[in-house]
């Protein structure tokens, strides 16, 4: 009689079976989890790809950006000192003392003050083209940095979480089997008294 109701049904369901049975259905849930943990891992990896591909194509983009500004830059610089060199000459040239030259005269000032005002435009332009040189280099070691960083989780990070994964998955069979291993031992005992 005892040893029917050792190996009887509520005893199995209790027993190794249940055990078993336990730890099968944990194991389940736990690969399901992972599962689930490392879609979300992938899909962070694959956002951060393309967050990655944006910046590699702007620091392309303000690297262009830079060298034609540094061109426009001089250009601006060369047209200014063209213009600040004519504008000397003519305001050198002698006047005869005749009266139609004196229209002519007060046509050529008003005409230079005008050019003067260009030219002061040429100079607040070329201060801005000044002041985007480092913003551009700026936000383009900024973007640089960022990639270093996105490269480095993508390497280093990501890999790290999926073996952490691994490793805790490989602990929970660890884990069962010693469980399982336990309740093996601990019925043969029990069989034995």
């Amino acid at each position: 009689l005892q040893a029917l109701a050792l190996f009887g049904e509520d005893e199995e369901r209790k027993g190794l079976k249940g055990l078993f049975k336990k730890a099968g259905n944990k194991l389940e849930v736990m690969k399901a989890q992972y599962s689930k943990v490392e879609a979300n891992v992938d899909k962070i990896a694959q956002n951060l790809e393309n967050h990655q591909i944006t910046l590699l194509k702007d620091v392309a983009m303000f690297d262009q950006m830079y060298e034609l500004n540094l061109k426009y830059y001089k250009e601006l610089t060369m047209y200014i000192l063209a213009g600040k060199k004519r504008l000397a000459e003519v305001r050198s040239t002698e006047q005869t003392g005749l009266a139609e030259d004196a229209q002519a005269y007060n046509d050529l000032v008003s005409m230079c003050d005008r050019f003067e005002k260009k030219l002061h435009d040429l100079e607040l332009t070329r201060m801005v083209s000044i002041q985007m040189g480092p913003q551009t280099r700026l936000l383009q070691n900024n973007d640089t940095q960022m990639i270093e960083k996105i490269q480095s989780s993508l390497v280093n990070t990501i890999p790290l979480w999926k073996s952490q994964m691994v490793l805790a998955l490989g602990l929970e069979h660890s884990r069962q089997a010693t469980a399982a291993q336990n309740a093996v031992t601990e019925m043969t005992n029990q069989l034995l008294k």
